[in-house]
């Protein structure tokens, strides 16, 4: 009797606080579903509508998932496989040309194998980044993240995190404990993604020592401007890459992150929509590598293209592009898309560089596979007749190979998976 009293005023006690908690603000609003596929289940197939069978999507996705992920070790594969350890097989997708690991390419690959259900991959990758990137030591300033890169044996070229490379850690470990379940330690997935979305936000600044030298590292998110920041080192911590903003998946936090944190979320994917507006320049559509949190370019002295259209940006038009495919909520969405499109369209559909400035002066003379595949994915969201051809253009490509084949790939392929309707939700059951 005594324990049936104690556990029922426990459950009086815990509700009575989280409605005082609601009360005071810190309750997530009502939440709007929009009207794309979140709400509907109804994944757009360009693909498809351009007289695709289903048979031939998938036969194409997986040819690029057995190239990219277990082709020939020189000249196709970016995953690689590395023995194993007590938490079982390890394995890493590694950046070819610069011959390292990125937490960038680690997440992508995760992301790609709980989309089509590659567990084993997924795994080793995600085993791989535990043993070998993520920094745990409390004494540590960047305590609670991953080394942006490292090289292949494991060592760290830097330890300090890239937040676009952490979004993606938690976004594919919730689409894991949604899809497969979870088990425990590093395989328990949605206690994973919880601990490193809510370090994302949390993490108190602190100072100390890393192998290359003194750091002082805080939080992946400015509180005041509810964004995503380029990095959490001081001195590099005051501005953002448009990158880097993912307001698709921050709608999914929103609903599925620890329950304090949920309104921030849905704000932060507000925030985002908006920003992509102030970012993109107003005839062209394109966006710099890193922006002033009120939109405008921010140059660097170690990056000479950040304020430019590089190699981040391609990854811009397909965020907002999925968002409005995944939440349909921002119709400003449509405009930005079209005009990436317009541009790189009267550049030559098959032919339009790889940089540019803001305004449209070409800064390269390479297409690269990559940002074509980041094009089509922009017709999730364009309206004009012309995102048929970019479309084409994508089902046409060669699954990359060779030296570009690492970001080249992980777009590429990524992208198909956008547009045959194989890059999904998966919530909880």
């Amino acid at each position: 009797m005594a324990r049936r009293f104690l556990v029922a005023w426990l459950a009086f006690a815990l509700s009575f606080n989280l409605s005082l908690a609601y009360a005071a603000g810190k309750r997530p609003p009502a939440l709007d579903d929009g009207n794309g596929a979140y709400a509907t289940q109804q994944y757009q197939n360009p693909f498809l509508r351009a007289g695709h069978s289903k048979a031939e999507m998938d036969a194409k996705v997986e040819a690029a998932f057995q190239q990219l992920f277990h082709g020939d070790p020189d000249t196709e594969t970016v995953y690689y496989q590395a023995g194993a350890n007590r938490g079982g097989p390890l394995a890493y997708v590694s950046d070819i040309g610069n011959h390292d690991v990125r937490t960038e390419g680690m997440s992508y690959g995760m992301m790609i194998a709980v989309q089509l259900n590659h567990r084993t991959e997924f795994d080793a990758l995600w085993n791989w980044a535990k043993t070998y990137m993520y920094i745990s030591s409390p004494k540590h300033p960047s305590q609670g993240y991953f080394s942006w890169s490292c090289k292949v044996s494991g060592e760290p070229n830097d330890e300090t995190p890239a937040p676009d490379g952490e979004e993606y850690f938690v976004m594919a470990l919730y689409f894991a404990g949604n899809r497969w379940g979870n088990l425990r330690g590093i395989y328990d997935y949605k206690a994973q993604a919880d601990e490193l979305l809510a370090a994302m936000r949390h993490r108190e600044r602190r100072s100390g020592q890393t192998r290359f030298g003194a750091r002082t590292v805080g939080s992946e998110i400015d509180e005041k401007e509810k964004m995503i920041r380029f990095t959490p080192v001081a001195g590099k911590d005051e501005f953002t890459d448009p990158s880097y903003h993912l307001p698709a998946f921050y709608e999914l936090w929103a609903r599925w992150g620890p329950v304090a944190d949920r309104a921030f979320w849905a704000e932060a994917a507000r925030v985002s929509r908006d920003f992509f507006e102030k970012t993109t320049n107003a005839k062209t559509g394109l966006s710099p590598d890193y922006a002033k949190f009120d939109g405008k370019p921010h140059s660097t002295d170690w990056n000479g293209m950040a304020g430019n259209f590089s190699f981040d940006s391609w990854r811009t038009q397909s965020n907002w592009s999925v968002d409005w495919s995944w939440w349909a909520k921002d119709p400003r969405e449509h405009a930005l898309s079209d005009r990436t499109q317009e541009f790189f369209y009267a550049h030559g559909i098959n032919k339009y560089p790889d940089q540019f400035t803001l305004e449209g002066k070409p800064l390269s003379k390479r297409h690269s596979l990559g940002l074509m595949a980041t094009s089509a994915v922009a017709s999730l969201a364009a309206t004009k007749p012309i995102k048929d051809r970019f479309v084409d253009e994508l089902w046409n490509a060669p699954i990359p190979s060779g030296h570009d084949r690492y970001y080249d790939g992980m777009l590429y392929l990524m992208s198909l998976m956008h547009l045959s309707g194989n890059f999904r939700i998966w919530g909880p059951r």
